[in-house]
């Protein structure tokens, strides 16, 4: 298994890592390509992966799917408001939804991204 790569991207190298995909697909070397989610900001990012999200994708590591009252029990959180967080996290494409529950289907995640100094306006 691999990692899931998270990282702060421009609209532009996302539509440019769109079309790398989409050209490694046609020449059958997709599986080559490593898993990446990108976020046009940090508080983009942080809306879909707060601390609460990323208790659920911890819980799923390595899991296998699980049914989603697992999780709430594994995170010792009400159900209906893990179901919201997981609805959430699939909407994404962070987690996957299977038959016999959801799963992460990664053996965690890596972040990469700068922080910088904020500039004057």
């Amino acid at each position: 298994m691999t990692k899931l790569t998270v990282r702060l991207t421009t609209f532009d190298d996302l539509e440019a890592e769109i079309l790398a995909k989409a050209q490694r697909a046609a020449s059958d070397t997709l599986e080559d390509a490593p898993p990446v989610l990108g976020f046009e900001s940090y508080e983009a990012m942080h809306r879909i992966l707060a601390p609460s999200r990323l208790d659920i994708v911890k819980v799923l590591t390595a899991q296998g799917p699980l049914a989603i009252r697992e999780v709430a029990r594994r995170v010792n959180r009400d159900v209906q408001a893990v179901h919201r967080d997981v609805i959430t996290l699939i909407n994404s494409g962070v987690i996957d939804r299977h038959e016999k529950g959801v799963e992460f289907p990664y053996d965690g995640i890596h972040f990469e991204f700068d922080v910088t100094a904020k500039t004057a306006a």
